[in-house]
C-alpha cells in the first residue's frame, strides 16, 4: 500500500508523499497533517526523514518502527498520544533509536498524564503495564510447608545442642578435679590415722 519505494526520483506513496534524496540515496517521507490515525506500513529500511506530526496518532504497534534503522530526521509531534501501556513500545524504541523526537512527543490521554512529555513517563505512570504473576494457592502451600519444616529443623537442631549441653555440665560435675584428688588422699590417709589411734 505505502512506500513501495524504487529508484523513482519523486512519487506518491500514498497518503504519504515521498521524496529520493539522491545525496543520500535514501528517502524523505512526508505523512503529516493528513489525519492519519495509525502509521502506514513502511516497506523501505532507507527512509531518511519521516514526519509523522498533525495526525492523529495514539499508539504506535509494536514492530512498525524497527525497520527505520537509517532515520535521521523524524517529527511525531502534535499527535495525541495515549499514554497507556501500548506507549512503551514508542518510548522505548524512541530511547534507543530517536532520542531527539522523544521530546516533541506528548500525550493526550489518560487526563492525568495529559501534556506531559512521553520522555518523562516513569514506572509511577505506567505501574499497570507490568502483568502480575498469578498467585494461587499451592504457591502459598509450599512455601508455609517449606518454613514450617525450616522451623521444625531449627527446633530439632537447638534442642539437640541443648541435650549434649546438659550432658557434658552433668559430666563436668560428677568427675572430681585434678587438684581435688591429692586433698581427698590426704584427708583418707589422715581419718585412717585417727582410727587407728582410737
Amino acid at each position: 500500500m505505502l512506500l513501495l519505494l524504487s529508484t523513482a526520483k519523486a512519487r506518491n506513496c500514498s497518503p504519504c508523499i515521498c521524496e529520493y534524496l539522491e545525496e543520500t540515496w535514501s528517502w524523505k517521507v512526508d505523512c503529516s497533517s493528513l489525519g492519519l490515525v495509525e502509521i502506514p506500513p513502511l516497506v523501505s529500511a532507507h527512509i531518511r526523514i519521516l514526519h509523522l506530526q498533525n495526525n492523529r496518532l495514539t499508539t504506535v504497534l509494536p514492530g512498525t518502527l524497527d525497520i527505520l534503522w537509517n532515520v535521521k530526521e523524524l517529527d511525531l509531534s502534535n499527535n495525541p498520544w495515549n499514554c497507556d501501556c501500548s506507549i512503551l513500545y514508542l518510548k522505548q524504541w524512541l530511547e534507543d533509536s530517536h532520542p531527539a523526537s522523544l521530546a516533541n512527543a506528548t500525550c493526550a490521554t489518560p487526563a492525568p498524564l495529559q501534556m506531559k512529555a512521553v520522555s518523562q513517563l516513569s514506572g509511577n505512570e505506567l505501574d499497570g503495564c507490568r502483568k502480575p504473576l498469578p498467585i494461587t494457592c499451592l504457591d502459598f502451600l509450599w512455601r508455609d510447608l517449606v518454613l514450617i519444616l525450616m522451623a521444625i529443623f531449627v527446633l530439632i537442631f537447638a534442642s539437640c545442642i541443648l541435650h549434649y549441653s546438659k550432658k557434658l555440665v552433668h559430666q563436668v560435675s560428677r568427675k572430681p578435679q585434678s587438684c581435688e584428688i591429692p586433698l581427698l588422699q590426704t584427708h583418707e590417709l589422715e581419718t585412717q590415722k585417727v582410727r587407728k589411734r582410737r
